[in-house]
């Protein structure tokens, strides 16, 4: 079916297809959080992280909690606790691999993002994590990002996508549970039932 497509094959046919970035759009890149970085992050309840490894390749992975979560340590750094997850490590094993990071921050309602990318390190601190802890239990680790670029991103994407009016909206019913998903994917045996169960008894227990 796409065996008549042709493909790029240099960075050098981009530039025609579209326009120049304009001076505004270069000059909003800062390398460092200014105030207004600083207040995104704090409202937001969900960044996004990218990472990769050179084997492995890439990788984006959600984390979410309460606005405030990550915390901004000064202009330069932020940290970003680890809660409970699938116990993968795919992004924590990566930034061992590869330090390079990039960071989505977003914020419901608001259209606009903030990007940060930088480099990352992980850190079983003490003081820091018990700063993180929600209902008294605290990350068993913080991925602290040494910020090399910042930068507002415009609200184009999400006004396609519609994504806070309940126009594109899906009924939860309209897919599969994530149960039945993994009990079709995995083939494993385990009751559709079962793995639900886990499923629920997981966030339950493990957000924290």
């Amino acid at each position: 079916m796409f065996d008549d497509l042709t493909y790029l094959v240099g960075a050098d046919e981009l530039r025609p297809l579209y326009a120049q970035a304009s001076a505004l759009v270069r000059a909003k890149q800062l390398d460092r959080l200014d105030a207004h970085c600083r207040r995104f992050i704090e409202k937001s309840p969900l960044v996004i992280i990218g990472s990769s490894h050179p084997r492995r390749g890439h990788d984006v992975s959600p984390r979410g909690d309460a606005p405030g979560f990550v915390r901004i340590l000064d202009s330069q750094y932020l940290a970003i606790p680890d809660r409970p997850g699938n116990n993968r490590l795919d992004t924590i094993e990566n930034l061992f691999a590869d330090a390079s990071i990039g960071l989505l921050f977003i914020i419901p309602g608001i259209d606009e993002l903030l990007r940060v990318n930088g480099t990352a390190r992980l850190t079983r601190s003490q003081l820091l994590l018990d700063q993180m802890a929600v209902r008294d239990r605290a990350p068993k680790l913080a991925i602290v990002v040494e910020v090399q670029e910042a930068f507002l991103h415009c609200s184009k994407a999400f006004k396609r996508a519609r994504l806070w009016s309940d126009e594109y909206r899906l009924d939860r019913a309209e897919l599969p549970t994530l149960g039945r998903m993994l009990a079709d994917q995995t083939g494993s045996g385990i009751s559709v039932a079962d793995i639900e169960a886990r499923i629920e008894a997981d966030a339950r227990n493990n957000l924290y």
